[in-house]
């Protein structure tokens, strides 16, 4: 049961992930300039960021 909702999450990252890119190529790739522009602390913030995100949906919305 574990092994079968990582994989199912694995997967949705790669579909949410992919979507971006397939959808608005143009717009991704001028999104890839932009971060590549962002200091190392502003990376990391923005990674803290969606980390917290992401958690605080599992904690209020998972069974």
């Amino acid at each position: 049961m574990v092994e079968n909702t990582l994989l199912a999450a694995i997967a949705l990252v790669f579909i949410l992930e992919g979507l971006l890119p397939f959808v608005f190529p143009s717009g991704w790739k001028k999104m890839m300039l932009e971060a590549l522009k962002l200091s190392d602390r502003d990376l990391r913030i923005m990674g803290l960021f969606s980390i917290s995100i992401g958690m605080l949906i599992l904690l209020f919305f998972s069974e």
